[in-house]
């Protein structure tokens, strides 16, 4: 399947530089096939030590402190393979599993008589230590589920359809009705099937739910045993903070109540640093800050201790709510409520793209979901998102944009309206635009 960062993947594998890159992201994003497949293309001696498998059996790579150890384990696995930079890469999985081997990379590259390339479901975490981290000598590259565009190409969507529906985006015409109804169809599929490549695989192969919702349920059970690693007194305050997330984004104040984490009233959000940390590090959930003021850049108005959060793949949310009944997401049943669904769509899609996320909420103006920087316009960028029919039901964002003092050029609303509307400095589209963004 399509990955975007397989291009980033090979552009630096074809280049001279001797950075070693590092593809962080979280468990069943697609980072180890999406190297293999890339590193076997372009080099004639392959070569991958998966360092969860080797802490499992043969622990090689425990005791190895110098570049010298790690090229006689290496020649164990494949002597044989090992040639010159021209011709051999060495891909080092789940990295993390071993910290002294993040020691190891300053010298590796500096060697510089291989290609090396690493990547790690919790790597995110381990570069974030000052100790590990060799600055300097790495390049980290995120990795997210497949965003809608992939999950089309996935699907058999054309490249002249996709071109068709950015020139809609570009020059803000509405799309026709029989491509609309086709591209939100897979959107609303997408919803439940979400992101990640095993579930889109099995979408594909099979078409069947259950066993979507098995392999979804399999994931959130990684990432609660991957929690249980990291820290003994914290993997249940994790846990259970990751467990409400559901909850939360379906609530009136969607940001997390800290004092309902541990049912204590009194709690403060400088006591669960670490958890929230490791959260949004670890690739397992998004963030989204709160700012005091809509103005650009938004970095400059973060509200250190307001944020919600959201899971990392829609997929596994709407596992967690609805299970294998997908009819709330297709037949839009009355009574439920998919705000929280269409939200969480659109921050996975926005982070994808590179969008640090922010959100406003005042008693007096109101809440507007999300905000990103607009750096062509030098401005806040408001995104509101409606999934039911009353689409223009928004108190803050015409606050927002009438007042001269945040100079606000323009806002979207996203809404399952085939229709492209723009009424002054508000601009109404389709919610799977947001793949343009």
């Amino acid at each position: 399947m399509y990955r975007k960062i397989s291009e980033y993947i090979e552009e630096y594998l074809k280049s001279d530089d001797n950075k070693i890159l590092c593809i962080e992201g979280a468990r069943q994003v697609g980072k180890t096939y999406s190297i293999r497949e890339i590193a076997k293309k372009h080099f004639k001696n392959y070569i991958e030590l998966n360092m969860t498998e080797d802490k499992k059996d043969k622990k090689l790579f425990e005791k190895v402190g110098t570049v010298k150890e790690f090229y006689i384990q290496v020649s164990v696995v494949a002597g044989d393979k090992l040639n010159n930079r021209n011709d051999t890469v060495i891909f080092i999985d789940e990295i993390q599993e071993y910290p002294k081997l993040f020691s190891l990379l300053k010298p590796l590259a500096e060697d510089n008589r291989f290609k090396y390339i690493c990547s790690g479901s919790e790597l995110g975490i381990a570069l974030s230590s000052e100790f590990l981290s060799p600055m300097g000598y790495v390049t980290i590259k995120r990795m997210y589920p497949m965003d809608f565009e992939e999950f089309l190409i996935a699907n058999s969507v054309g490249s002249m359809a996709i071109n068709h529906l950015k020139e809609c985006y570009d020059n803000k015409k509405s799309v026709n009705l029989s491509l609309h109804q086709k591209i939100l169809e897979l959107f609303k599929t997408y919803l439940y099937v979400g992101g990640m490549p095993s579930c889109v695989d099995s979408f594909i192969k099979f078409q069947n739910v259950a066993k979507i919702k098995d392999i979804q349920d399999e994931i959130i059970e990684y990432y609660s045993n991957d929690a249980s690693k990291y820290d003994r007194v914290s993997n249940l305050v994790i846990k259970r903070i990751y467990d409400l997330i559901p909850s939360n984004i379906e609530n009136k104040v969607k940001r997390i109540q800290i004092s309902s984490i541990e049912n204590k009233k009194d709690a403060r959000f400088e006591r669960y640093q670490n958890e929230f940390d490791y959260l949004l590090t670890s690739g397992i959930s998004l963030g989204v800050k709160a700012i005091s003021e809509p103005r650009f850049p938004l970095i400059q108005s973060t509200t250190k201790n307001s944020i919600k959060l959201y899971m990392n793949d829609v997929g596994l949310l709407t596992d967690k709510l609805y299970k294998n009944n997908i009819n709330a997401i297709l037949n839009e049943e009355s009574g439920v409520n998919l705000g929280a669904v269409y939200e969480t769509v659109v921050a996975q899609e926005l982070k994808c793209h590179g969008h640090d996320l922010y959100y406003y909420d005042r008693k007096k103006v109101g809440e507007v979901d999300f905000i990103i920087n607009d750096y062509d316009n030098l401005c806040p960028l408001p995104i509101e998102i409606k999934s039911g029919k009353d689409y223009r039901n928004f108190r803050a964002l015409p606050k927002l944009l009438n007042s001269d003092e945040y100079r606000i050029k323009k806002g979207y609303v996203l809404s399952n309206k085939n229709e492209v509307l723009v009424e002054g400095k508000i601009v109404y589209m389709p919610i799977y635009f947001v793949m343009f963004l």
